[in-house]
């Protein structure tokens, strides 16, 4: 069941990031971002007030830090989705754990013996031989500015994820996490939709019954997700659960040839293959305890949206 949960979570990742290119057609980034946060905001608001739940915290600036961290990982995110095939922003998304391994491998060999994990290395340079690959095509066809966003947010997405671990550690509960995530989300896009973000000759733009159900669908999917790997982390084995996170590449590139017919050449699936690869290679190695500052062995999920 832990491996059927986080199969349902990357499945339903990867269709909001569907639902994220589809309704980009009728929203700006900005309020992509704001209905996001909002039906989250509200359907948690609504599950922890009905279970008796607080969102009152003793940790005000962690929360805020991690949100506005989150966010604006969200956003370039977003803005990527909107610039490139589903599939080549999605891999690049989930080059958090590369990212974090790299952090940590920079810091235990600061202060450990200055012994290089050479695994880990090469994990960590054939990741950019990956990236170097994907993006060639993004390159060529001038859409290197949501490349460039899709790497940015995989970095801000690992400071987001170490600072979510932080959180955890202080005890706070997963939900109030999400809420405010969630919350600031929601205020960050208002905020950007009305310096401009938005339609030129309206605050907002309107609705039609299509792109009101895409949405509900990016709401209810990305909290499902969530919930789903939540649920996963808690009752399954890490190091298991979190490589399966992985197929996610697989459902985004799966979204893409239905939806789009998005076709790609064989250095291009030979990127993601090598991505793939490394992730895992660096999942595996943050979720070890080894002499040189490893990531603590128990993983908090819910950061791994941003």
């Amino acid at each position: 069941m832990p491996s059927l949960w986080m199969l349902f979570a990357s499945f339903a990742f990867a269709a909001m990031g569907a639902g994220v290119k589809l309704a980009s057609e009728f929203y700006s980034t900005s309020e992509l971002l704001m209905y996001r946060g909002l039906i989250g905001t509200v359907m948690l608001m609504l599950m922890v007030r009905h279970q008796g739940g607080t969102f009152k915290t003793p940790f005000p600036k962690a929360h805020i830090w991690r949100s506005v961290v989150g966010v604006t990982s969200l956003w370039l995110w977003f803005f990527a989705i909107t610039r490139l095939p589903l599939a080549t922003a999605v891999t690049l998304n989930y080059m958090a754990p590369i990212w974090i391994a790299a952090w940590m491998f920079a810091m235990g060999w600061w202060i450990g013996t200055k012994h290089a994990e050479w695994p880990l290395v090469l994990a960590i340079g054939m990741s950019f031989v990956g990236v170097i690959l994907v993006l060639q095509p993004a390159v060529e066809s001038q859409q290197w500015l949501g490349g460039m966003a899709g790497v940015c947010s995989s970095v801000i997405s690992a400071m987001a994820y170490m600072q979510v671990r932080r959180l955890g550690q202080t005890g706070e509960p997963e939900y109030r996490v999400v809420f405010y995530f969630s919350l600031t989300t929601t205020l960050t896009g208002l905020a950007g939709t009305l310096l401009g973000d938005g339609p030129k000759d309206a605050l907002f733009h309107a609705h039609t019954p299509y792109s009101a159900a895409l949405l509900l669908g990016i709401g209810f999917s990305a909290l499902l997700a969530q919930m789903a790997m939540t649920r996963a982390y808690r009752v399954g084995k890490v190091l298991v659960v979190a490589n399966l996170q992985y197929t996610g590449i697989v459902f985004s590139s799966l979204w893409g040839l239905a939806l789009w017919g998005d076709t790609f050449d064989w250095h291009v699936w030979l990127g993601i293959g090598i991505i793939l690869a490394s992730g895992i290679a660096a999942t595996f190695y943050n979720t070890q305890k080894t002499a040189r500052g490893a990531v603590q062995e128990k993983t908090d999920p819910i950061a791994s949206e941003t």
